[in-house]
């Protein structure tokens, strides 16, 4: 299998899972990331519990690699710090930018670095960053 098969069926895979589009009760916080140049949309929820992400969630509507994009950074932080979520939402969105390229530390973004090339693709890379972003602007805005 090639390298664009592989990517291919990833972003397929994971902007069809069912496993993280729910509400979760009580989420610590919520918020909606919205995309104006396409119509995606999420809404991400996050529940915090001693410093960690205890868990997360989204629903809304978006193409496939706006999907795929939420649904693997989801996976990528659950039971994470709250600071290593944003030191992974920084490293995914500085690798979006071609700022970072080293394999061995994109190694920590697991499924999310087969999205790297979508740095070579402008008019997609608001699709793949808008969960990241949503997620530092909930992070961020956070309380206590």
């Amino acid at each position: 299998m090639i390298l664009d098969d592989i990517y291919t069926e990833l972003i397929a895979e994971h902007s069809r899972s069912p496993e993280h589009r729910h509400h979760i009760d009580n989420p610590t916080f919520t918020e909606r990331g919205h995309n104006p140049s396409c119509g995606d949309e999420i809404t991400l929820e996050l529940k915090v519990a001693d410093g960690k992400i205890a868990d997360a969630s989204f629903t809304g509507v978006g193409c496939a690699i706006s999907q795929a994009s939420t649904d693997m950074m989801i996976e990528l932080l659950k039971g994470k710090s709250v600071e290593e979520t944003q030191r992974l939402a920084n490293l995914f969105l500085s690798m979006i930018k071609g700022d970072v390229t080293d394999e061995a530390e994109l190694e920590d973004l697991e499924d999310a670095a087969a999205l790297k090339n979508i740095a070579n693709m402008p008019a997609r890379v608001k699709c793949a960053t808008l969960a990241w972003h949503t997620l530092n602007s909930a992070i961020n805005g956070r309380k206590g």
